[in-house]
């Protein structure tokens, strides 16, 4: 594993944040032609996307502010380097991206269709950076693709890498999907369903979470809403005969 890319003295540079980073410009760069496959305007979405980002990540800081704000005051710097991507804040975000879509007059069917494979393209390089800093250790086993965590003397599953694989493939999938007719919303509904799934698979591979809502931990519930949401959203579309090229 490779935590850091580089570390001299008190600078570091942790890997995880390289990638993710390389993956957001990548699904960035990517959604300048999901766009214009959606019949979007390119550089809207591009804009929409971007604020995303940034949403997700100063809300996220915020509410780790709110809630440690003693901590805050005493090492601002330490606390802000802690991951802080929460539920809640995750939820904030949604709230936040869906009133921007709505100021800014982005059909929010066609938007999600736009960005499903610039998400499951984000997903699949946020699932290296864990792979890279250890940080998602999956369950012992004897398998030929098993894999040494940093700090343990077992093999474990490489969950991350399995989710990375999954990502990229599914990413392709759903490019390529977009390049046909569809109707609003359906190529979103499917991402959804499928990265629910995987995720929801992919939980008996790696170790439970710590939070447990009766049987199922948080990720299980997560992989399941979205599971939840894909199919709600499927059934509710109405057949399209025509593409949504301009």
């Amino acid at each position: 594993m490779h935590p850091y890319l580089l570390h001299i003295g008190y600078i570091s540079l942790p890997t995880f944040g390289v990638l993710a980073a390389v993956g957001f410009m990548l699904a960035l760069a990517l959604s300048e032609r999901t766009a214009r496959l959606t019949g979007l305007d390119p550089e809207a979405l591009w804009n929409a996307g971007l604020f995303a980002i940034l949403a997700a990540y100063l809300l996220s800081r915020l509410l780790l502010i709110v809630q440690h704000f003693r901590s805050f005051v005493a090492f601002p710097i330490l606390l802000l380097a802690v991951p802080s991507l929460t539920a809640t804040g995750i939820l904030c975000t949604l709230i936040a991206t869906a009133l921007w879509l709505r100021w800014r007059r982005l059909p929010l069917l066609r938007t999600l269709d736009a960005w499903a494979p610039c998400a499951t393209l984000a997903w699949a390089f946020l699932a290296l950076g864990h792979f890279a800093e250890g940080s998602d250790p999956g369950l012992p086993t004897a398998s030929l693709l098993a894999v040494h965590m940093p700090g343990d003397s077992t093999v474990q599953h490489p969950v991350a890498l399995y989710a990375a694989a999954l990502a990229f493939i599914l990413t392709a999938i759903l490019y390529r999907r977009l390049q046909r007719p569809t109707a609003p919303g359906q190529t979103a509904a499917i991402a959804l369903i499928a990265v629910g799934l995987a995720q929801f698979l992919l939980s008996f591979l790696r170790e439970p979470g710590l939070t447990f809502i009766g049987p199922l931990d948080a990720l299980q519930l997560v992989a399941l809403a979205l599971l939840v949401t894909g199919c709600l959203l499927l059934t509710g579309q109405k057949p399209s005969a025509h593409s949504f090229r301009a």
